[in-house]
């Protein structure tokens, strides 16, 4: 009968419908982040483990990377497209042992043991970071981030904890301009970022006082902060330093 016949059309356009929808739920593009006061892209770049370089290109900035409250920022490229961490295609479809967009932070507002895991190991570095310096990073003079009272304490898939005393002070690992001072990312206290190379960037997290501001240029030992209260309360410094966006191990760096 033609009620029936209208019904069934009525069923099929339906779930068409749905069926549409979900499609589009799968194929969403890349996530997006809204700029909020303080940020910058360093320390957007940072929060979701991308090279500042890639988010600057993926979102049309120019060369002074300026952002500004509200803007609406892409946190990755159209599919196919490869960034300077050598990963392909919008965030969601990296590999799993790469960074995550929207994935907690990995620092240690929490104990050790807890932390998240490595991702997959590079032969020769703890906890799966890259051991090999870049040539721009082996060119560099490296000094100790601060005075420390026993041996690192190496954090998975991540930098290092330096347990020292509480305000003493904290230099800068090496020469460079400083893109980051504040406290708006969750987990890493008052951070301080500094930019030594295009691929290369250096945290100094859980500070009780920042020294320096934004746009300042460092020297290697410069004392940029002091010593504040990580995880447990325990007077710490987490310093990482990152290559094209990604986490290395920053012990050989140190160790020269």
């Amino acid at each position: 009968m033609p009620w029936r016949v209208a019904r069934s059309i009525s069923t099929v356009g339906l779930c068409c419908l749905l069926l549409g929808a979900c499609a589009d739920s799968a194929d969403s593009g890349p996530q997006s982040y809204i700029v909020r006061p303080q940020d910058t892209l360093y320390s957007i770049a940072w929060r979701h483990d991308l090279d500042f370089r890639d988010l600057a290109r993926w979102n049309n900035i120019g060369a002074d990377f300026h952002i500004s409250v509200g803007q609406v920022l892409v946190l990755g490229g159209p599919p196919g497209s490869t960034g300077s961490t050598g990963f392909t295609g919008p965030p969601g479809s990296r590999p799993s042992d790469a960074p995550q967009v929207g994935r907690p932070l990995r620092l240690p507002s929490a104990p050790l043991s807890s932390a998240r895991a490595p991702p997959a190991a590079v032969a020769g570095a703890p906890g799966g970071r890259d051991s090999r310096p870049s040539a721009a990073g082996a060119a560099m003079k490296w000094v100790w981030p601060t005075e420390r009272s026993a041996a690192p304490r190496p954090v998975p898939g991540g930098g290092i904890l330096l347990v020292g005393k509480l305000g003493q002070d904290v230099r800068a690992a090496s020469a460079g301009r400083v893109v980051y001072t504040g406290s708006g990312l969750r987990g890493y206290g008052n951070l301080v970022i500094i930019k030594h190379a295009d691929s290369l960037l250096s945290a100094y997290a859980h500070n009780r006082e920042m020294l320096v501001h934004d746009g300042q240029e460092v020297a290697a030992g410069q004392v940029i902060a002091h010593m504040g209260l990580g995880a447990q309360q325990l007077p710490v410094l987490y310093f990482e330093i990152r290559q094209n966006g990604k986490p290395i191990d920053p012990l050989p760096y140190l160790s020269k």
